[in-house]
């Protein structure tokens, strides 16, 4: 997921200056707040140092992110559509000790994850997520202590640095061949994205400026500075035609300017809980059509979630890629800052009261052009049982811009069909109370098209 490897070291960077004389053998450290090195609170971020044998303070840091299903917030599923607080979309966890020494903290946890205004709905499921990425990072623990036992902790160290250093050449390297440029994108909600992009050949630097781009906004579009540090590292990394893990040193050859108080540095309270999932994608098609390397690929991640007082779900729905000089795109594919795999229908239906009715290619989705923008998807979901279902999207207004002369591709539909056959058209943002015999429906954009016909 480019956009929590992108942002961890935020994290990290967090768990090393708050506990940085506390610190000690054992001990683990959670934390999601946006403000304090998360993106948002959903995503929560467990963090472990490291300790080799005889040392006094941590060799190393590993850490794990997962989205967990609900962290509580106004909407079963922490994706509320219409939040403007961020006590709204969850329980906030500024680096808390979950592990002290060896020995998990569950009493306490499970008291923070039932406390507030809008408390987690099944604090237990959250407690197995976590334990999870305890075991997740002990394992990163062994295999480091494996390395350094077979080639010694200089190497192991000096290794890391080569991992960077060769990051930033190859970074340095692609800038060489760019150009100067300038992008704006529009969201459906009337803000805008705009960035610049000016190449200094000579030093084989970047500066990428966010100047012009909307203020914070009052919705809950707003993406923490790490999410649009995560864009921008992932939109470099791709520009590398090399087989080279996304790691910080593509950063280091890049200034980059974000305004404070625009909706990409936004100021607590703000809330921001599709600034993760739906800004950061159109971060991403901002670059890209700044830099003139590719169409739009769909700038959403079609957040859909539903859920009641005993079921919580989330997914992302998969649309159509943007095309480029010389390959066309992909239909019905997760681009960019996502990269998550759908619930297995079987699995889907067995724990949840819904149907998968289908999903299914949306034919002529894509954009025109030379190279075709991929196709989007048509995605049915039957309720079994009332649910509120929340939809947190973008390019139903807007669509993925084609480019070089190919066409945009089409926008997004979000659709309610009531068991009666009655239509509901919702709109890229909504709430809907689901009753026993409805659909939801979701099309999800094509991506543009590259090159004129």
């Amino acid at each position: 997921m480019p956009v929590h490897l992108g942002s961890m070291g935020e994290s990290i960077k967090t768990v090393i200056r708050e506990n940085a004389n506390t610190m000690q053998e054992g001990n683990v450290y959670v934390l999601n707040d946006p403000y304090h090195g998360g993106t948002h609170l959903p995503d929560i971020t467990v963090i472990t140092p490291v300790y080799l044998e005889g040392s006094k303070t941590p060799d190393f840091y590993v850490g794990s992110r997962g989205h967990h299903a609900d962290i509580g917030g106004v909407t079963p599923g922490s994706m509320p559509p219409f939040s403007t607080r961020i006590e709204e979309e969850g329980v906030q966890i500024n680096n808390v000790l979950l592990v002290e020494r060896g020995v998990l903290l569950e009493t306490e946890m499970v008291a923070l994850l039932q406390s507030g205004q809008y408390p987690s709905r099944n604090p237990s499921q959250n407690m197995a997520d976590l334990k999870a990425q305890i075991a997740a990072n002990e394992k990163g623990v062994q295999e480091l202590r494996k390395m350094v036992a077979q080639f010694g902790l200089p190497v192991v160290k000096a290794y890391m640095g080569h991992v960077q250093d060769n990051a930033e050449e190859s970074v340095r390297r692609v800038i060489t061949h760019l150009k100067d440029g300038s992008f704006t994108l529009s969201l459906d909600n009337g803000a805008q994205i705009q960035v610049a992009i000016r190449v200094n050949a000579k030093e084989r630097t970047a500066e990428i400026d966010f100047t012009g781009t909307s203020v914070q906004q009052t919705n809950n579009f707003n993406a923490p500075t790490a999410v649009c540090m995560a864009a921008v590292l992932y939109v470099f990394r791709s520009l590398v035609d090399d087989d080279i893990p996304l790691n910080a040193g593509c950063l280091k050859p890049l200034k980059v300017i974000i305004p404070e108080g625009s909706m990409l540095n936004p100021l607590p309270p703000a809330s921001v809980v599709a600034g993760n999932v739906e800004t950061s994608s159109c971060i991403t098609n901002a670059l890209y059509g700044a830099l003139g390397v590719m169409a739009s690929s769909q700038p959403t991640m079609n957040n859909l979630t539903f859920g009641n007082a005993q079921y919580q779900y989330y997914e992302t729905i998969s649309g159509g890629s943007g095309a480029g000089d010389g390959f066309d795109g992909t239909s019905v594919v997760q681009t960019h800052m996502t990269n998550s795999r759908l619930t297995d229908p079987e699995v889907l239906e067995f724990r949840f009261p819904v149907r998968l009715q289908s999903y299914a290619i949306r034919e002529g989705s894509g954009g025109e052009g030379r190279w075709h923008g991929g196709n989007g998807g048509i995605r049915r979901i039957e309720f079994l049982e009332p649910m509120t279902a929340s939809i947190l999207s973008n390019a139903r207004v807007h669509p993925a811009f084609g480019m070089a002369g190919g066409s945009a591709g089409a926008i997004g539909i979000n659709r309610v069909v009531r068991q009666d056959g009655t239509q509901q058209d919702v709109p890229h943002i909504s709430q809907v109370e689901m009753q026993a015999g409805d659909v939801f429906e979701i099309h999800t954009p094509g991506g543009g098209g590259y090159g004129k016909l």
